[in-house]
């Protein structure tokens, strides 16, 4: 390029001594020097400039209306002459000429202009029913295409001709639940264009079957004496031995019904065992998993409830607006899975749809309580759907962070297809300075004949609050399950003040639980495997508690 510079200096030199040396342009002999034979452009828009030297004047023209030369003529000397192509929207690459002409001399320049490359997809999104079929997708394109398929259901069919501006795939029939999602690219060069092809999933509904769930709500809760919960296991985020405790094992499961109880509830997480966050697929390893525990229970003539327990908070934390639609889809698709995995199990087995469903601590807002409900019934309608025993099962649903008071003005119950088959879900941790408080201003004791009480929460509020509930819920056919309860065992007490705390807390747990019978609920006690909450020994199925444990079933049989 610098001795191209060069030379055309030189040779402008030359010429201006030429013209310099003579007094008549005519006499001149011409001379012409181009800077290029040829030009190259994008299909885009766009100028490039070339240099043309002459001596004398000069002219030049394009062979085509896309190709525009400015000027069009020039004076004697070193001229920029700028090439301005317009932009190509043909599929084809496309050339023109352009001539410089000095008298008697010419210079031809080629120019040449890429296609416009083409491919836009007719349709780039696609939502088939569940039944093997066909799809024909549609495209615009300026060359060949290639393709490639995301997902094994779906398949090219073979071509008939490759000019063909569409292609056929071959979709397999989706014979889950679930709804699935493939995509389909198409590339030519450097353009790429998508195009999903979303499945719905087969009606997860089968004919509904009345046998072995028989039992309307209240008469099941006349079978159940008294329940115990696995707590801190399978619903601990990441892997149910998380926090501490060892994997729960049939030897527990035995134990527990040995000690009295003939129903366990069984907090489970979900969440973090989905495998596809578009179609909330659960892995199949964790549903086994839950079903090995539930078998524990079920063989053992013992009635089992899941649930969707706190599981990292995503719907107990947000019962919200902003959060009410993705919450409910993912609700939804959860309780239909499990409801199929679990849905040739007899009366045994009740599901629990959420658990202590709160956006904060104080009073609900009329929206807190809309979107919780709202949980309620999708979580009784998604069960529903499948058919088979879940049509007639015993459900349970919560009110607003299983909260007796807030139940009690606020609850509504959903919806449902089939009768007397809804049980209420409430906790009981009153008085909290009793049973749950560990910082300072903490009471040891509770009930009549003891010191160290709260000026609250005693017997005859127990009595009231579990009064109204009856009134409100088991006197109209719906039985209350007491899904956690219990008190703090203060270790950390020693000689006097540890036996008076230890002999007023099982009075707690024998009280609570006989309260909890005379009222229509079903007590299930809250166990978390630890010192302050632990009742059996997790890996033996042991008691460590017994005293504890003999409360709770005093009560339950008194």
């Amino acid at each position: 390029m610098k001795e191209l510079k060069s030379n055309m200096l030189v040779l402008f030199y030359v010429l201006l001594t030429l013209v310099a040396c003579s007094d008549n342009s005519s006499e001149l002999t011409p001379e012409l020097v181009v800077s290029a034979t040829e030009l190259n452009f994008t299909n885009e828009e766009q100028t490039k400039s070339l240099t043309v030297s002459s001596n004398v004047e000069f002219t030049i023209e394009s062979s085509a209306s896309w190709c525009v030369v400015t000027p069009e003529s020039a004076e004697a000397g070193i001229k920029t002459i700028k090439v301005t192509a317009a932009e190509n929207t043909e599929t084809e690459d496309r050339t023109a000429t352009i001539t410089i002409t000095a008298r008697d001399l010419t210079e031809t320049i080629l120019v040449q202009q890429d296609k416009n490359i083409v491919l836009v997809l007719e349709t780039d999104e696609y939502t088939l029913n569940p039944e093997a079929q066909e799809l024909t997708i549609s495209f615009k394109r300026s060359g060949d295409v290639a393709i490639n398929i995301d997902s094994d259901w779906i398949s090219l069919k073979e071509l008939k001709s490759e000019i063909e501006d569409s292609r056929t795939f071959i979709i397999e029939e989706n014979s889950e639940i679930l709804i699935r999602k493939g995509t389909i690219t198409f590339t030519l060069e450097d353009i790429s264009e998508t195009a999903t092809v979303t499945q719905e999933g087969i009606d997860p509904a089968i004919e509904a079957d009345e046998t072995g769930v028989e039992s309307t709500a209240i008469d099941l809760a006349a079978k159940i004496i008294a329940g115990w919960n696995v707590g801190n296991s399978l619903e601990v985020p990441g892997g149910e031995t998380n926090w501490g405790n060892p994997m729960v094992n049939k030897d527990l499961i035995d134990g527990v019904k040995a000690a009295g109880f003939n129903a366990v509830r069984i907090p489970c997480a979900w969440n973090g065992y989905i495998i596809d966050d578009e179609t909330y697929e659960i892995d199949n390893a964790w549903l086994a998993r839950v079903k090995e525990v539930v078998d524990y229970c079920v063989d053992n003539e013992m009635y089992a409830i899941i649930n969707t327990h706190w599981d990292g908070g995503w719907l107990e934390e947000h019962p919200v607006y902003s959060k009410q639609e993705e919450i409910n889809k993912q609700l939804y698709a959860l309780w239909q899975q499990i409801g199929v995995y679990f849905r040739d199990y007899d009366e045994h087995l009740l599901f629990a749809g959420t658990n202590e469903v709160h956006e904060d601590y104080s009073e609900p807002s009329s929206e807190n309580i809309e979107v919780q409900q709202s949980f309620n019934q999708t979580f009784v309608n998604a069960v529903r759907s499948t058919g088979g025993k879940n049509y007639y099962r015993n459900l349970i649903v919560q009110t607003y962070n299983t909260n007796i008071g807030w139940g009690l003005k606020y609850f509504e119950l959903p919806t449902d297809v089939v009768n007397n088959r809804l049980f209420v879900e409430v906790h009981y941790y009153d008085p909290y300075e009793f049973t749950l408080k560990t910082d300072a201003g903490y009471n040891t004791q509770w009930g009549q004949g003891y010191t160290d009480v709260t000026s609250w929460g005693q017997e005859d509020y127990l009595q009231e609050q579990f009064g109204k509930m009856k009134a409100a819920y088991y006197d109209l056919g719906y039985p209350i399950i007491l899904g956690e309860y219990g008190a703090i065992y203060r270790s950390s007490l020693s000689g006097t003040a540890l036996q008076l705390h230890n002999e007023s807390r099982n009075y707690f747990l024998k009280t609570v639980t006989s309260e909890a019978k005379a009222n229509g609920f079903i007590p299930f006690i809250w166990d978390n495997g630890a010192g302050d909450f632990g009742l059996f020994n997790r890996s033996t199925g042991a008691q460590i508690k017994s005293d504890a444990i003999q409360a709770i079933i005093d009560g339950a049989n008194n």
